[in-house]
């Protein structure tokens, strides 16, 4: 019998799928893209440093990236516990709860920080019993980190709720049988198992609050060196029609959000393998 059998597909043939996936891809990120490196390639290299390098910049740089780490850092420690919550335990209101999870990737950023910005504020809901003690939260950076862990919380917790789903519950019951202390067994059983999501979440919600922009500048007060990130940088250098400034910025945080998402990609890849030779 001559020919070849083929498993029957809903999509054409690999030829038109493969040129439109170029295609689409090429035109909504490869070209942009291209065009900022472009962009940039046209400034001299002294020139190039010296924006990168202005003390300006630099400030915003220390801003972004601390507080982006500060509010992955916290995700990952609180997530955990949401997801632990959610997945381990049954209670009135757990699909509510549940459901709240998701609610910043629904609500425009610009939302959030109008609605951080009026409870942390001095005469706000909460900003009002912080104000007596000294503890200014809104137009300081701890209104950014408070903002960055409000749209970095859910990759934490959608990244850890499947893994905890997978961790084997006779393991456990088996391991306490035998005598080991509740520590032990989630030091031993339960963390080895979850430590590639939470990995894998901590630099999701890393990557995301580096370039985080509308929930931020309303809770920040945006001031030069002192609460200024570096996406309103950017805005401003394009105001000041410093187009050139603003590629090189940009192009600065494009290197830095593939090396994140390159980091990702190499997380889930471990923690596929550690499954693997788990299940063996």
């Amino acid at each position: 019998m001559n020919g070849t059998f083929r498993t029957p597909s809903i999509l054409p043939g690999f030829g038109l799928t493969l040129g439109f996936s170029t295609f689409f891809l090429s035109a909504i990120v490869l070209i942009p893209l291209a065009a900022l490196v472009t962009k940039t390639a046209t400034m001299g290299w002294d020139d190039l440093v010296r924006v990168l390098t202005e003390p300006r910049a630099v400030a915003s740089y220390k801003l972004s990236f601390g507080a982006a780490l500060l509010a992955a850092t916290l995700n990952s420690v609180f997530g955990f516990i949401i997801a632990w919550t959610l997945t381990r335990y049954e209670f009135p209101g757990r699909k509510l709860i549940d459901a709240l999870i998701d609610m910043p990737f629904a609500l425009p950023t610009a939302v959030s920080g109008i609605a951080l910005t009026a409870v942390f504020a001095e005469n706000g809901w909460i900003g009002q019993y912080l104000a007596p003690y000294g503890i200014k939260v809104a137009y300081t950076w701890i209104g950014i980190v408070v903002a960055l862990t409000l749209i970095g919380l859910p990759f934490v917790v959608r990244s850890v709720q499947p893994a905890l789903m997978e961790v084997q519950r006779d393991l456990e019951d088996a391991a306490e049988t035998l005598g080991a202390a509740r520590f032990t067994v989630f030091r031993r059983i339960i963390l080895p198992t979850v430590a590639p999501a939470i990995a894998t979440g901590f630099t999701m919600a890393f990557a995301r609050a580096v370039g985080e922009y509308g929930s931020v500048i309303f809770i920040a007060g945006n001031l030069p060196m002192k609460t200024e990130i570096t996406p309103l940088l950017i805005v401003i250098k394009l105001e000041q029609f410093d187009y050139a400034g603003a590629a090189a910025l940009g192009f600065a945080m494009l290197v830095l959000s593939f090396v994140m998402l390159l980091s990702i990609n190499l997380l889930q890849t471990w923690g596929r393998r550690r499954q693997v030779v788990a299940g063996r």
